[in-house]
């Protein structure tokens, strides 16, 4: 007995020992192989003057994206979005106090910094009203009407995974706000969670279009019969790709996406670089009056701005048809939109920030009496209180977040959106990775974020002396000049640029 143990033990132990021999030289060969390759080869000039430590060069620069949030970076220095304000929103959705202790760690000096006016008479708890009620399109057949402040913009099923979608559903129901489908087409899961849904006509026309990509009317009936959807966005551009199609890789073509879409199985879906029927304004109020006629339904347009010009045109354009001729919400995207795959040459150099845009677009409408007329929706990191605050000061009646919803969902900014990869299920098909996002558990976070968010705007409305976030103005808030000065909003703009908040508005049910 001891002899078999002692036999047993030794062929162990010569195994082991086989299997170090057999992988060092393994590992030998492949290092002798890796050396002489790189020497020989030409394209890669540090991997040829230092062969195979040279390898380690762009595993570490695919590391550092993931590590430089942790380690490496401050907590409000780092790119799209700083940690602190991913910190606000994880412990929003967590439904966690947002309180924080000793003081800002802010800078308040920086030029652009946004500060509000605080009241020395705040308001009081008995006196906060309830979140007005504005009315989309009062004209329409179908107007809609909500009181819903933040609202998800549009994000595509394709882009985003089955349960990421199911999750955003549920949780707008939860919260009482509205879904904006992106430009993906209508799919089960944003219908399943039964909340209100804006639906986004993008430049391919997916779910609403013909063979040759032109709009079929029958689908868009289709589509309007659904109690669920509520508006019509026609997408001219985005705040990350102003000019540029959406990108769906055909790795994440399924059939059942394909099916949606109205597009082949496995092959990239690349959508135009505009509406091919719009070549001007008045194009543009032809096709918003087409969709609103047929559908009955509030319907409007999304955009990037680069310039005022064309926005006037469509002023005078609309005053020479009438006014009920005009679209009834304006969405406008800022250059800090996000997105699932754009160049980069168009997320970092194309189109103005919401800073800019946003005051540019009310003064316009307000200088040609067109509010409350149109209302005007804002995206554009959006998603911490004062941002939703400034948007609301300026002159934005809704707010509309994409990544803020994300990062509800559990998004790390891993920066694998266009990629097949995202470690936390949100913007991939594996279903390996999809399995660790659960639609109940993250439909509660979606909610919570929502209404943490509306909370904490409404808590700086109350600082500022006003009953409610709608009421906020632009003497309101203040911004710092590169000279240290804070300036009111009002002064810097030249005007309030702020509608009555009676004009538009419906009773509450």
């Amino acid at each position: 007995m001891t002899d078999d143990i002692f036999y047993a033990a030794a062929w162990g132990v010569l195994a082991l020992l086989a299997l170090f021999l057999g992988g060092l030289l393994l590992g030998t060969l492949w290092f002798l192989w890796a050396y002489v390759s790189d020497r020989i080869q030409t394209q890669h000039t540090v991997r040829r003057n230092f062969p195979v430590i040279g390898r380690f060069r762009y595993r570490f620069e695919h590391l550092g994206e993931f590590f430089r949030q942790y380690f490496f970076a401050m907590d409000r220095e780092e790119m799209p979005f700083n940690r602190a304000d991913r910190s606000w929103v994880y412990r929003a959705a967590k439904n966690l106090s947002t309180t924080v202790a000793f003081g800002s760690t802010r800078r308040l000096d920086t030029a652009g910094t946004v500060m509000f006016v605080n009241s020395p008479f705040p308001s009081l708890s008995k006196d906060l009203s309830e979140s007005q009620v504005l009315t989309i399109g009062k004209n329409c057949r179908n107007p809609y009407s909500t009181s819903s402040l933040i609202n998800i913009s549009g994000m595509s099923y394709g882009a985003l995974s089955k349960p990421a979608v199911q999750a955003l559903s549920r949780g707008a129901k939860k919260a009482g706000c509205w879904m904006n489908t992106g430009e993906g087409g209508l799919s089960p899961y944003h219908l399943e969670g039964d909340c209100d849904i804006v639906f986004q006509i993008g430049t391919a026309k997916y779910g609403v279009r013909k063979e040759d990509g032109s709009l079929d009317d029958e689908k868009l009936i289709e589509i309007a019969h659904r109690p669920q959807v509520k508006m019509f966005e026609i997408k001219l551009s985005q705040g990350a790709k102003p000019g540029k199609g959406g990108i769906l890789p055909g790795a994440k073509v399924g059939e059942e996406i394909a099916a949606i879409r109205h597009i082949p199985v496995g092959e990239d879906s690349i959508s135009p670089n505009g509406q091919p029927e719009v070549r001007s304004v008045s194009d543009l109020l032809d096709m918003i009056n087409h969709v609103r006629d047929i559908t009955g339904k509030p319907t409007g347009f999304k955009v990037v701005l680069g310039g005022n010009d064309w926005i006037r045109d469509l002023c005078r354009e609309i005053h020479l048809r009438g006014k009920d001729s005009a679209p009834d919400f304006i969405t406008l995207d800022g250059a800090e939109g996000g997105t699932g795959a754009a160049p980069q040459s168009l997320i970092d150099y194309m189109g103005l920030p919401l800073a800019q845009a946003l005051p540019m677009l009310v003064d316009t409408l307000d200088e040609f009496e067109l509010r409350p007329r149109i209302k005007v929706i804002a995206s554009g990191k959006l998603i911490t209180p004062d941002r939703v605050a400034w948007a609301i000061c300026v002159g934005a009646d809704f707010v509309t977040s994409a990544r803020g919803f994300m990062f509800a969902l559990g998004c790390i900014q891993a920066l694998q959106c266009n990629k097949n990869t995202c470690p936390t299920g949100i913007t991939t098909h594996d279903p390996r990775l999809q399995r660790g996002l659960v639609p109940t558990d993250k439909a509660e976070r979606v909610a919570h974020f929502a209404r943490t968010l509306v909370n904490e705007v409404g808590v700086i409305a109350h600082s500022c002396g006003v009953e409610d976030p709608r009421q906020l103005q632009r003497h309101h808030a203040r911004m710092v000049q590169p000279n240290g000065e804070a300036r009111l909003l009002s002064e810097l703009y030249g005007k309030e640029g702020f509608h009555p908040p009676t004009e538009g508005v419906a009773e509450a049910s």
